[in-house]
């Protein structure tokens, strides 16, 4: 028997263009249109023509919440089977946890686009970069991070597939151990073109902003298990949930985890419900036996149904 679980995507899957293999389907065009109306941008145009708002943390960030959950929304129209568990990376978790029902769409865009202004506020432009290393097992990385930190941030904060670890932290500790890690046989140490380094220790005054944000934030129990980056579990009670949001702003990103925990679970299929395919491509890394679809348009759609 199939079981199934829907990944989402963050931050770095947006582009011109991305929902453009949806053609005309009313679900994707109204939910966009929901977004507009609740936060008073117009995210049609913002995907749809060339602009310089499209790459904006606090655009980004609610754009690609309403990419999930309109891709989301889209395969449910479609008589999509249930799924099982749901995963996001980074902001992706916020777009599980709508589609698990844990939030609402009207919350979790405010939200969000909150959670974007504290962390671009938190470090001043310049100041804060990430890289990713590729080639190096973990252990190597956090050795890399130890030795190159010389006092400042400097952090393994994305655990993406087996030999890819982002680092983040104070610019120059980044580029000491972009240089440390490739002298200790990295194949790669690649500069990501980001204005705040995620999920390092700089994130936690962003971290205090977003838990007293969350207060007054209404969390329901989620309807599909949800498993949060920070732990590897999933969480019923709000006040968990919430507590696991703020801590993922300044912890790693655990998706390689994250896969390992869903295929022992027993799923057979994944779905990556947003623009791109980049957890399509890191699935197949961590589980080569678990295929995973990028539903990036109808003809997906109609593909996993088939699954």
């Amino acid at each position: 028997m199939s079981k199934l679980a829907l990944f989402f995507p963050g931050q770095g899957s947006q582009s011109i263009g991305m929902m453009a293999g949806f053609g005309g389907n009313a679900i994707i065009k109204n939910t966009f249109i929901e977004a507009s109306d609740i936060l008073g941008v117009d995210f049609w145009a913002m995907v749809t023509e060339p602009n310089e708002l499209l790459n904006l943390t606090q655009h980004t960030q609610p754009l690609m919440l309403t990419a999930g959950v309109a891709t989301a929304r889209a395969y449910v129209g479609a008589d999509g089977a249930q799924p099982q568990v749901l995963a996001g990376h980074s902001l992706g978790e916020y777009s599980a946890l709508v589609a698990a029902s844990a939030l609402t769409f009207a919350d979790a865009l405010p939200l969000v686009k909150y959670r974007a202004e504290v962390m671009q506020n938190a470090v001043p432009e310049g100041v804060g970069a990430m890289a990713a290393i590729l080639g190096l097992d973990d252990d190597a990385v956090r050795v890399v991070c130890a030795e190159a930190a010389q006092g400042e941030v400097l952090e393994a904060v994305n655990y993406n597939s087996l030999g890819q670890v982002v680092i983040a932290g104070n610019k120059a500790a980044v580029e000491r151990g972009m240089e440390l890690a490739k002298a200790k046989g990295a194949k790669r140490a690649v500069a990501l073109a980001v204005s705040v380094p995620s999920h390092c220790a700089l994130m936690k005054p962003a971290a205090a902003q977003l838990a007293e944000y969350l207060k007054n934030v209404k969390i329901n129990t989620p309807q599909i298990s949800v498993i949060h980056n920070a732990d590897v579990v999933s969480y019923d009670d709000a006040d968990r949930i919430k507590d696991a949001l703020v801590r993922q702003l300044h912890s790693p990103v655990r998706w390689v985890e994250t896969v390992q925990a869903i295929y022992a679970q027993g799923i057979t299929h994944v779905a990556e419900c947003g623009p791109g395919k980049v957890l399509a491509s890191l699935t197949k890394r961590i589980v080569a036996e678990l295929p995973c679809v990028a539903l990036t348009s109808s003809e997906a759609l109609l593909e996993l149904k088939s699954m």
